[in-house]
């Protein structure tokens, strides 16, 4: 072996024990944060077996009784707060019956537990499929704090542990059909955002951004096939019976008018036509308008992000589906409190510092909504009252917040786009 191959075998050699070093760590790391996770999903079994959770808990109790005895057509037609897919129909109706089997409730396992218990296990699967992808990809090598913090996420605790809704089901099998699009898996990518729309109809907002991303790479149709047929298949019962009750109920939710964001503003102004505390379908005309507008402007929004972002690599998939997430929140004529879950996992991609402000100051939001509603701590039951105005404040935390991300992100973003500019502007003109 002469000198030069030497060289270049010593210089190999040490590239690989180097790869293999960081490789080593990262799986070390990964054990650590997936240990959190664990410790976070007793935490979170603790709280449910032990607590009652909030009166979501009550009305989808009444809704698996309802759903039990009438169907999901009876149901649709006289609750126009039953706003769920079929998919989570079945789900209460399947626990409704357990919870009056004696096994079940001799053993602890009552409705409001077994309503948390899927998504107590979708958190520990999210934080899994997180530390997966920085192992597997080094654009996506995440601080070891954000993703302990996200493992540990108070936020989480609070919402997945002791509210007691089906949100962290649809944002783990979000989290899976972005994971898949980094590994240019499309028709598992379709599969699992179709089964997220199963959970709760709004990642049907983010449809577009999966669907260039892949039209950009020539895929569109083997993606779409699975979600179609997905959709179609778990949406057969209302889709086939009774159509315009199912679109009615699920597509036109609104939320609460007046405890978040703009339209929090808007009920502060003290004007006749902004007062009301009410939910979405009782608001009146000119609130109905401002409603109509914030929506149109979160789906062109959402729109635009798609179109301009889909022909940019993998890495940016989860980057736009972050900054829809952002719009839509800064936007929203109102949410619920565990909608809080729904954006955190893309954040945390697209900015672990923004994502840890985001988690202090959604997680105060939260500790007060559910301590006044509760009057005290440590919380068991929580049934919201209406004194949206003890607890609405602190919602201005996060939003805030989202909105200082929103503003710092674009310039980020524009000041990018220049630097690319004077990049190429020089490359042209050189010789």
């Amino acid at each position: 072996m002469n000198p030069v191959q030497s060289i270049d075998f010593a210089i190999a050699r040490s590239s690989r024990e180097t790869f293999n070093s960081v490789a080593r760590s990262r799986r070390q790391t990964n054990l650590w944060i997936i240990g959190l996770a664990l410790i976070a999903l007793m935490l979170k079994l603790v709280i449910a077996f032990n607590s009652f959770g909030t009166n979501d808990v009550v009305t989808f109790y009444q809704f698996g009784k309802v759903l039990n005895e009438y169907g999901l057509e009876w149901t649709y037609r006289h609750s126009i707060y039953f706003n769920h897919p079929p998919l989570t129909a079945y789900y209460l109706r399947a626990i409704y019956q357990l919870d009056h089997q004696p096994f079940f409730r001799g053993n602890g396992l009552t409705f409001p537990f077994l309503l948390r218990l899927p998504g107590i296990i979708a958190d520990l699967i999210t934080v899994v499929a997180l530390c997966w992808m920085t192992g597997q990809d080094r654009q996506f090598r995440l601080p070891t704090w954000a993703l302990a913090l996200f493992a540990l996420s108070p936020v989480s605790i609070m919402v997945t542990g002791f509210h007691g809704n089906t949100d962290p089901v649809m944002v783990m099998f979000l989290v899976l059909a972005s994971l898949f699009c980094l590994r240019g898996k499309s028709v598992w990518c379709g599969l699992f955002l179709a089964l997220s729309c199963q959970i709760k109809i709004i990642p049907l907002l983010l449809l577009p951004i999966f669907f260039f991303f892949w039209l950009s790479r020539r895929r569109a149709v083997s993606f779409s096939l699975p979600f179609v047929f997905v959709c179609l298949v778990l949406w057969a019962e209302p889709l086939l019976r009774f159509p315009a009750l199912f679109l009615k109920n699920v597509l036109s939710y609104g939320g609460f008018w007046g405890v978040w964001g703009i339209t929090y503003w808007l009920r502060l102004t003290n004007l006749a036509m902004f007062r009301m505390e009410t939910f979405f379908y009782d608001i009146s005309p000119r609130e109905s308008f401002v409603v109509t507008v914030l929506k149109l402007i979160i789906i062109a929004a959402v729109l635009m992000i798609a179109w301009r972002r889909r022909n940019l690599g993998e890495r940016a998939l989860f980057d736009s589906l972050a900054y829809a997430w952002i719009v839509f929140f800064v936007f929203a004529p109102g949410i619920s409190a565990q909608y809080m879950v729904w954006l955190a996992p893309f954040v945390l991609v697209l900015s672990p510092v923004f994502y840890g402000w985001l988690a202090a100051s959604s997680s105060l939001f939260l500790f007060f909504f559910y301590n006044v509603n509760a009057g005290l701590f440590p919380w068991y039951g929580v049934i919201s009252d209406g004194r949206h105005g003890d607890w609405a404040p602190w919602s201005i935390w996060p939003w805030t917040t989202l909105i200082l991300g929103m503003i710092l992100l674009w310039k980020k973003a524009a000041a990018a786009d220049h630097s690319l500019c004077l990049f190429s502007l020089q490359t042209l003109r050189e010789p």
